[in-house]
């Protein structure tokens, strides 16, 4: 599948698991590109999603170390925040949260503020 292709594929998570496929088997010097061209998708909001998860996978195995695993708890943290009560951090995650666990449930709590 060339990017082209990628970029035509309605389905997010057969771009997202492309991209990532693709972020995964290149030598590091050439990732930077291929980088540029996923942040290019339409959907922002995937392309940020693969260009995170790769970095993260790429981050574990160069620092397996209780140092990455602070950082990894962002995700964590992120959860808790769209849980919250401040509306501003909230809009912030339901658009760009690290993934849709993340997303999600951003969007449902600003649904749920709305009917207040």
């Amino acid at each position: 599948m060339n990017d082209h292709d990628i970029l035509q594929n309605p389905h997010e998570h057969v771009r997202f698991a492309v991209c990532l496929d693709k972020l995964g088997a290149l030598p590091t010097l050439t990732r930077p590109d291929l980088v540029g061209r996923v942040l290019t998708d339409p959907d922002q909001a995937m392309a940020r999603s693969a260009v995170l998860r790769h970095l993260d996978r790429r981050a574990a195995c160069l620092c397996p170390e209780p140092a990455y695993e602070k950082w990894a708890q962002t995700n964590w943290l992120q959860l808790r925040t769209a849980a919250g009560t401040n509306t501003e951090a909230i809009e912030i995650l339901a658009e760009a949260g690290r993934t849709k666990r993340i997303r999600n449930p951003a969007r449902s709590s600003l649904r749920h503020q709305g009917k207040n």
